[in-house]
């Protein structure tokens, strides 16, 4: 067997990989992920086998066979979890991380048959170090027990590997988990997720305006009173915060805002641009909290059209229109004479402002049915109103639609836990 300083850096290099998913996309975490399932397990292997032959003699015999047993390890991790849907790269990554860990503990060996009294010349052999070989068997079996029961909490709930405040506030939430699938019929695949436990908004999914901004933007169509900025954006402590304040702003549009505020969208960085994501049916969940301060803040869930850019069709997910004890549900449609004809429902009252609730969709092609910590709240299935279109994700924190904040508020805050897309 390897040396006990190659034993640990194998284990730490796997348990790195699984670290490595609480980090913004970018190549730190794309390269230690990448060691951790390439190359670590089948090394572990390997050195444990003691195969190739003369492997400590000859280090490089042992790069192929290595990768080779590294990737059949990922797939024998990865098949279960794809057959019974429940595949996330963290739950691969730590039943590798417990298997390496496994493999390279020091579990002691003896030697049996003991050798032969004569061999002593005629000294009585000494007595088996029992005391020491237990001592090894205890901790490597402790330490086997605590890998596997570490393994099987974090594959069980995969956020029990998140910070934990955001381990707090899944548990709080009693409902939809960051990345279990919906408790509805079907094979659900995760096709989207951001748990925001990096420093900063990740930028491949997100962007921080509208598809037509131009150093910042807003919602003319509403008459609004805030200017998005990216500097209203920020992500800290597993929370992404969209951050209003009463600060006179500039707008490119030649206009003059009293608030400034932010959000994100999985749109466009500009007109002419690509969407990052875009969705056509599926299920939406997030975990948001809302301000406390309700008057004159408007907080949304909601999807836009990613082609038109402009709705209807809309499906606004939840929306707190001045107020933080109903959540609205809503769906627009363009009626035959081209009107905007929408239909909705509230839900409350209760204090969303308590902390993180659960608010969902199910857009299905025949159906679209919102959800409010798992609770179904409203469903439409009217054909001529169900959209057909790619849609992109929007969250954002509106200031002084239908009212404007009173004078006693500079500020307010909506906090997001994580963000799930599920499609069938």
């Amino acid at each position: 067997m390897a040396g006990p300083h190659l034993r640990l850096v194998l284990a730490l290099l796997a348990w790195a990989g699984v670290a490595a998913t609480t980090l913004t996309a970018g190549p730190v975490r794309t390269a230690t992920a990448a060691v951790a399932l390439l190359a670590v397990p089948g090394t572990a292997l390997v050195l444990r086998c003691r195969w190739p032959a003369g492997v400590r003699q000859a280090p490089l015999t042992a790069v192929v066979p290595a990768l080779a047993c590294s990737a059949v390890l990922s797939a024998v991790a990865a098949v279960p979890m794809l057959l019974t849907h429940t595949f996330t790269p963290r739950r691969v990554l730590v039943v590798l991380a417990v298997l390496t860990t496994l493999l390279v503990l020091p579990y002691p060996r003896r030697r049996w048959p003991p050798p032969d009294p004569g061999t002593w010349s005629g000294r009585s052999a000494p007595p088996p170090p029992a005391g020491r070989q237990n001592g090894r068997s205890l901790r490597a079996g402790a330490l086997a027990a605590a890998c596997l029961l570490a393994g099987a909490a974090a594959c069980a709930d995969p956020t029990a590997l998140t910070s934990p405040a955001s381990k707090a506030r899944a548990e709080s939430e009693g409902t939809v988990r960051a990345t279990e699938p919906p408790n509805l019929p079907g094979p659900w695949h995760l096709v989207f997720h951001d748990d925001f436990d990096g420093s900063r908004l990740n930028t491949a999914d997100w962007t921080t305006c509208y598809d037509w901004n131009l150093g910042g933007c807003t919602n003319a169509g509403n008459h609004e009173l805030e200017w998005y900025l990216p500097g209203q954006v920020s992500v800290a402590d597993g929370d992404l915060t969209l951050t209003a304040q009463r600060r006179e702003t500039h707008g490119t549009d030649g206009k003059t805002y009293p608030w400034t505020s932010g959000m994100v969208t999985t749109g466009r960085d500009h007109w002419d641009g690509t969407p990052r994501h875009t969705f056509t049916y599926g299920y939406y969940a997030a975990a948001i909290k809302v301000p406390a301060q309700a008057e004159g803040m408007f907080p949304a869930f909601w999807l836009i059209p990613a082609e038109t850019r402009g709705t209807p069709p809309e499906i606004d997910i939840a929306e707190f229109i001045n107020t933080a004890t109903h959540v609205s549900a809503n769906l627009h449609w363009r009626a035959p004479d081209g009107n905007d004809t929408h239909i909705g429902k509230d839900y409350g009252p209760q204090d969303f402002a308590d902390g993180y609730h659960v608010y969902a969709v199910d857009w299905q092609p025949d159906s679209v049915t919102w959800y409010v910590d798992g609770v179904q709240r409203f469903r439409v299935t009217e054909p001529t109103a169900i959209p057909h279109v790619a849609m992109e994700l929007v969250l954002n924190l509106a200031v002084g639609f239908q009212t404007a904040p009173s004078p006693g508020t500079d500020s307010a805050a909506l906090k997001v836990g994580w963000v799930s897309v599920w499609q069938r």
